[in-house]
């Protein structure tokens, strides 16, 4: 099992991924959403020319806020500092499309993106035809110059979890980033989507393809509760975030499929809490999204239950009790697990995470 944190991209937070390399942690990775925090790629030069062994990645990289030579530019710039220790994890947008009030791109049109960004970054040269227009032929220029690296290969991970999307992580992705709680019959039916798509492609997927799960952890102290004041600054922003994501799906079409059975009664006071926020409706998102995966707003404390933090795959418990629940995800056949703590808290989160479960693993 190999262990990752995610850092919300505050530009002058670079310094933490120096501190986690020290830590131990396998990986950084770090979000982009334009509405919300600093540029990701920014952070990831920096981090870049501070480091020299934790692999840096994007946690994830948006397609619909830039063209795919951009995406594939950029990744392939930070590979130029930190060579061979560069991934790009790459999705549709659920949140940073949303927190504009847009929808995430489309899987046709992300199937296309994905296969250009995978084109560009294997020094190949690729039709590319943005918006639907004449198809012209592409590549790096340069690419022996300094301005990009692409000797070393930059690992594609595609955010899935839609049948469609996970053909896409099968096409044109050397991994699969997916939420952590999910069950092994869940997990082995998305791997089997994935070779469908692999194999429609034309592609034999490769035995080392990179499973990651995104979620949250606190080590418990002796006697403390789930859902102590120190537990909920320390992941009610990402154990939040879930309802954010509920309530977007519901605004669109009114889906609550993916609301958990268990929080069902959470949700409708959720819901009503929603309609009570002083946004007009027509913006709402903006206030629902506050703070999101950073800090916990005050307002949405309550919401953060037991019965959240369970049914979004939190890993709150012992050290003994994290440990165990790794132990069987990493025999489901999960690779990595990347953290994300709020950011006040964060250093204090990582490093006890780190002492307590990373040491005896």
């Amino acid at each position: 099992m190999k262990f990752g944190a995610m850092v919300v991209p505050r530009i002058s937070d670079w310094r933490l991924i120096p501190e986690l390399e020290a830590l131990g942690y396998d990986s950084a990775w770090v979000p982009d959403s334009q509405m919300l925090y600093s540029d990701c790629y920014a952070v990831l030069a920096l981090a870049a020319a501070h480091t020299s062994r934790i692999r840096l990645g994007t946690g994830v990289a948006i397609a619909p806020t830039r063209l795919a030579p951009v995406t594939a530019h950029s990744i392939a710039s930070i590979n130029q500092l930190a060579p061979g220790r560069t991934f790009l994890a790459l999705g549709t947008g659920h949140t940073a499309m949303r927190v504009m009030g847009r929808a995430p791109m489309g899987t046709g049109r992300f199937r296309e993106y994905a296969r250009v960004v995978r084109s560009l970054l294997h020094g190949g040269e690729v039709d590319y035809a943005p918006d639907g227009g004449e198809a012209r032929e592409i590549r790096f220029l340069h690419p022996r110059d300094g301005f990009v690296n692409l000797e070393e290969p930059v690992p594609i991970y595609i955010a899935a979890d839609g049948p469609r999307a996970l053909e896409v992580a099968g096409a044109y992705g050397d991994g699969r980033v997916c939420s952590f709680n999910q069950s092994r019959v869940l997990l082995r039916d998305s791997l089997r989507r994935i070779v469908v798509g692999a194999e429609a492609a034309g592609r034999t997927l490769p035995g080392n393809f990179h499973t990651a799960a995104l979620t949250y952890a606190c080590v418990l102290e002796p006697g403390e509760s789930v859902t102590s004041d120190r537990v909920i600054d320390e992941i009610g922003s990402m154990a939040a975030a879930s309802l954010h994501y509920w309530w977007e799906l519901h605004r669109r079409n009114g889906d609550t499929s993916t609301v958990a059975r268990s929080c069902r009664d959470l949700w409708q006071e959720y819901l009503a809490f929603t309609e009570r926020m002083h946004t007009p409706p027509h913006k709402r998102y903006q206030q629902v999204h506050l703070g999101h995966c950073a800090w916990i707003v005050p307002e949405e404390r309550r919401f953060v239950t037991a019965e959240l933090i369970r049914a979004t795959g939190g890993l709150v418990g012992t050290a003994d009790q994290i440990i165990a629940t790794l132990r069987e995800r990493e025999a489901m056949g999960l690779a990595e697990v990347a953290l994300l703590p709020a950011m006040g808290p964060a250093r204090r989160n990582l490093r006890t995470f780190a002492e307590q479960v990373m040491a005896r693993m």
